[in-house]
């Protein structure tokens, strides 16, 4: 039996529409757990931090677009981040609640209204605004619908442009998946 991406490429030739092409390259980055592009620099390094945490803690300053993950007492994991525009910042201690590989995204209903023209879904995949894995932050046990999240536009990881989440590059999003746990602290300043 073939694969989705085989049918779908099967489709595209036969009806020769490169949105099929799209869709075939969608599919296959669902199916095999990949995204058919690059995932991204990683910018983690080693670094001392001013203040002592808890280990697997992480510490956003959204000033200096940083993520710190404590490892020990002030060492931490330093990653390069993107982080809400003007307006979109803020600030708190809230948790990981859940993570997940590969993400859906369902735009929240405050974005909707902003930008009507946004789908209600968007799968995983290449075009999937979440990259490639999500962790999302939870107050209590309710979702803020924040995320610390890969992302389809590598050129934001540094920037001032999310509605509030914490974008980084493929490769340190799967890092830093890897290494944090539910129910982990996370600080944003």
């Amino acid at each position: 039996m073939k694969s989705l991406g085989c049918r779908m490429r099967s489709a595209a030739m036969n009806l020769g529409l490169s949105v099929c092409a799209i869709a075939a390259a969608v599919a296959d980055a669902h199916a095999n757990g990949l995204v058919p592009r690059s995932l991204g620099p990683t910018s983690r390094a080693m670094v001392t931090v001013e203040q002592s945490y808890p280990a697997g803690t992480i510490v956003i300053v959204t000033d200096k677009r940083t993520l710190d993950l404590i490892i020990s007492g002030s060492r931490a994991i330093r990653y390069k981040i993107g982080v809400g525009r003007d307006g979109f910042r803020w600030s708190g201690t809230v948790r990981v609640g859940r993570k997940e590989e590969w993400p859906g995204w369902r735009p929240p209903a405050e974005m909707k209204a902003r930008s009507p023209g946004l789908p209600n879904l968007v799968p995983p995949g290449p075009f999937n605004p979440l990259g490639a894995r999500g962790i999302y932050l939870y107050r209590g046990e309710a979702d803020t619908l924040y995320r610390i999240h890969g992302t389809n536009e590598q050129s934001t990881v540094g920037g001032f442009a999310s509605s509030g989440c914490f974008r980084m590059s493929n490769a340190d999003v799967i890092d830093l998946y890897e290494r944090v746990k539910v129910g982990s602290t996370v600080i944003v300043k």
